[in-house]
């Protein structure tokens, strides 16, 4: 079993940057795939971005993801934010070898950090 607990979040300005923590229990990350997702209301769960197993480190536009094997956490660094970036994130983990879109094929959760970007 592996537990994860998020951390980080708030309320930010336009073009701030900011970082979520995902610090996970009972194994080590490094052999799981770890992504961010986010959801606003009504709406399903999209992925921002992810980070396959045993690497360090991962960028997609505006977002980085990156690993700390010491401290078995996954970071989420978010710049220049928007206020469309406004909404719950999620870190997950999944045992597959590569970033999926697809919610179903993730095994463990975070429980969620609300993000909102003012203006």
């Amino acid at each position: 079993q592996v537990q994860l607990v998020q951390s980080g979040g708030g309320l930010v300005q336009a073009g701030d940057s900011l970082e979520l923590v995902c610090t996970a229990s009972g194994r080590t990350l490094m052999s799981y795939t770890i992504a961010w997702f986010r959801q606003t209301p009504g709406k399903e769960r999209e992925l921002v971005g992810g980070i396959r197993p045993y690497l360090g480190r991962s960028v997609k536009d505006r977002f980085t993801v990156s690993r700390d094997t010491a401290k078995n956490t996954v970071t989420l660094r978010m710049n220049s934010l928007k206020p469309e970036d406004t909404a719950v994130y999620y870190c997950a983990a999944s045992r597959f070898s590569s970033v999926a879109t697809r919610t179903d094929e993730y095994d463990y959760w975070g429980q969620g950090t609300q993000v909102t970007v003012s203006s």
